[in-house]
């Protein structure tokens, strides 16, 4: 079987060609042509000797998964479903803004931790994704991007948030691999990249110990034991008090703010007494709420909450001082917002 280039860093890279025979040099080439380029075939290297380029290719395939399905909604945010290798198949998502071309990548097939709320979840789980096959999938959207004249002609994607299937700090070496991959190789810089957590305690802290200048974003859903349990039933090992504490001290070691996840469902824990024990939850903290009205999936009970309702809870939160936004919904109608990824075929 052929070994994958992409997932390689240039480091990793270099040492292959220089087994290979060949200068060092060769392969920053190949990592430029994968990470900045976005070449599929070996062949395409076009400044690489011909018969290195054979030899390569006898050994060694790019690995870029395939693009089954192009889902594109009003707002120009569009859904991509990819092909991995042994056929199993993960959704990835472009969103155009003014300031920025955002990627929404995942990191796992399905979810091992079944937010009740979540279509990702109720897909069940497959596998880990390797590192890159996390990477390629910002590949995938930056082509898709340009091809469908979703992105300005030179845009490239400047914004990557690991917020699609699955828990990304279940599988915390890829998903690490592919965040310095995504910075260090395809250039895009360490503050524009976001991994969200549904509250896995001992990735927070030892992503802590990486002081990277990313963004943590912690997935609450609830400031209530017993709400949390419920609606959060993969991760209920963890109690809020050690999510919170975790974040202290993730806050304390990196210096960097939270990013608190709150989705807002309706007559479940969007109340003022919701937001008041929310409140006493993150008090002291440096950190960001983001609200994010539920967006619905086929065959899911929950709804959202009346924008009066939304707007009461914010306001709540913003009288004691905390810093919130409630999320833009995007992509909605093609089953791309918050919540809806499935990765299923047929849907």
């Amino acid at each position: 079987m052929k070994k994958n280039l992409l997932g390689m860093t240039a480091a990793d890279l270099c040492q292959v060609v220089v087994e290979l025979g060949e200068k060092e040099f060769r392969g920053r080439q190949i990592a430029r042509w994968i990470y900045c380029n976005g070449v599929k075939e070996i062949g395409q290297m076009a400044n690489l000797p011909a018969q290195f380029r054979e030899k390569l290719a006898s050994g060694y395939t790019v690995g870029r998964a395939s693009i089954l399905n192009l889902s594109q909604s009003k707002d120009r945010t569009f859904k991509l479903l990819l092909e991995l290798a042994d056929g199993e198949s993960v959704e990835s998502v472009g969103m155009l803004y003014s300031d920025r071309f955002s990627c929404c990548v995942s990191t796992q097939a399905g979810c091992p931790v079944g937010c009740v709320f979540c279509a990702t979840g109720a897909g069940g789980y497959q596998r880990n994704l390797a590192a890159g096959e996390i990477a390629g999938q910002v590949l995938a959207v930056q082509e898709a991007g340009h091809k469908e004249s979703l992105a300005e002609v030179n845009g490239r994607v400047s914004h990557v948030v690991f917020m699609g299937m699955g828990e990304p700090l279940l599988n915390y070496e890829a998903t690490l691999k592919a965040v310095h991959l995504i910075n260090s190789e395809m250039g895009i810089g360490m503050r524009n990249i976001t991994i969200s957590t549904i509250g896995y305690v001992p990735g927070i802290y030892r992503l802590a110990e990486e002081h990277l200048q990313l963004t943590l974003a912690v997935s609450l859903h609830a400031a209530d034991e017993a709400l949390r349990r419920k609606l959060v039933p993969g991760m209920t090992r963890y109690s809020l008090k050690d999510i919170i504490q975790a974040c202290r001290d993730y806050i304390k070691t990196t210096g960097r703010r939270v990013t608190f996840e709150y989705c807002l469902l309706n007559r479940i824990n969007d109340s003022r007494e919701d937001a008041e024990r929310l409140v006493a939850l993150l008090k002291g903290l440096n950190c960001h709420v983001n609200l994010i009205p539920y967006n619905s999936f086929p065959g899911n009970v929950y709804k959202k909450p009346e924008k009066v309702k939304i707007d009461e809870f914010r306001q709540i939160l913003e009288e004691v001082g905390i810093n919130v936004t409630r999320r833009a919904q995007k992509g909605a109608g093609i089953q791309a917002a918050c919540g809806q990824l499935r990765g299923q075929r047929n849907l």
